[in-house]
């Protein structure tokens, strides 16, 4: 069911408003951005004044190399809190996550823009699967209405989205899954998360995923 909280960021985020760091690549810019704009094509990512109160919805990660990191969590480049609604996103509505600390509750990141809500679970997935290196994390009430149905891996519909209870769940979760992974997350409606080493391969599972709930209800 819809929580209140949605949208709500539940870290402490310690963001400082620069730039984005230099030497993040404009290849992996542009494919996360360009997956960013299929996932919205596909409902996935999106704002709709008839869902969660009009609150936006929908996020992407893409592993950074471990120059960028400051601590021993993995950094990544993600995008910015409450951008669900924005139709075509640029580099300013993206931030970079350079750590976080599950037992702190916090965040640090620096960019254009606050990071996602769902920072802290991109980052414990990221923990959990070195191979990793792209998160899609959309809404699909047809896929998650679905997951059981399709043996999908799914959180407890007790833990909320957005906490480190959430995180350690997800990790759980993928540490014994594939490489390539879509997970359904219990407590955060109509959430879905898909996971790969190539943006091509995460986004491509997320696709089938749909596809396959759709063709239940045909």
């Amino acid at each position: 069911m819809l929580r209140a909280t949605d949208g709500v960021t539940f870290f402490e985020a310690r963001h400082t408003p620069a730039p984005l760091p230099v030497g993040l690549g404009d290849a992996r810019v542009r494919a996360l951005l360009g997956w960013r704009a299929v996932l919205s094509r596909l409902g996935f990512i999106g704002q709709d004044p008839a869902r969660y109160d009009g609150v936006g919805f929908g996020n992407v990660s893409a592993r950074l190399d471990a120059e960028h990191a400051v601590a021993e969590t993995p950094a990544f480049l993600v995008s910015g809190t409450q951008t669900g609604g924005v139709e075509t996103l640029t580099s300013e509505g993206l931030c970079a996550v350079l750590k976080y600390d599950l037992t702190q509750n916090r965040v640090w990141s620096v960019g254009p823009t606050p990071p996602s809500s769902e920072s802290m679970t991109h980052g414990a997935l990221y923990s959990a699967r070195p191979d990793a290196r792209w998160v899609f994390h959309g809404h699909s009430p047809a896929l998650w209405a679905a997951a059981s149905a399709l043996g999908l891996p799914t959180t407890s519909p007790e833990v909320p989205y957005g906490t480190p209870e959430m995180a350690i769940e997800v990790a759980r979760l993928v540490q014994s899954g594939p490489p390539v992974g879509v997970l359904v997350m219990g407590g955060h409606t109509d959430g879905v998360v898909a996971y790969g080493p190539t943006p091509d391969e995460a986004g491509a599972a997320l696709v089938a995923a749909l596809a396959a709930a759709l063709q239940r209800t045909e």
